[in-house]
């Protein structure tokens, strides 16, 4: 478990951009205002940085369910299943359904039935105002390797 403050997110979604490729899955799991969409928008300002692509406006998908981002022909698709109930509502998003042709990252995936292979799980720990706060970082598949030391 890594201690981190918010400024230092740009320094651990750099590393895990470095690693990403398409059909790779991310799992975000922590409380509200832990910290997972400013990853999340962290991390996709820094795959468009990466690829010469402007800045857009990332929001959290919380009402909306799901954001699109196309970034050249990198394509990564933000859920957030905050707000579904039942697993039947979250099968008709058909997250898996193009699993081999987009990123996919996921709020809340303790509320989807399924096992994913290759996927990298990130859990958001909000201490309180004045600490830091801590990133748990497990990789599964391909990602099982993947480590941040320090940030």
């Amino acid at each position: 478990m890594l201690k981190y403050n918010l400024s230092q997110i740009d320094s651990i979604s750099k590393k895990i951009s470095a690693n990403l490729s398409k059909s790779d899955c991310i799992f975000l799991y922590g409380e509200l205002g832990s910290g997972k969409t400013t990853f999340v928008r962290s991390l996709i300002h820094q795959l468009q940085k990466e690829n010469k692509v402007s800045k857009t406006d990332v929001l959290s998908p919380t009402y909306n369910l799901l954001y699109e981002y196309e970034i050249k022909s990198l394509k990564v698709m933000h859920y957030d299943l905050f707000r579904l109930k039942k697993n039947k509502e979250i099968e008709q998003l058909g997250i898996f359904q193009d699993y081999e042709n987009n990123i996919k990252i996921i709020e809340w995936p303790e509320k989807m039935k399924t096992n994913i292979k290759n996927r990298l799980e990130i859990t958001f720990y909000h201490l309180s105002e004045n600490e830091n706060r801590k990133i748990k970082i497990r990789g599964f598949g391909r990602w099982k390797k993947f480590k941040i030391n320090a940030i």
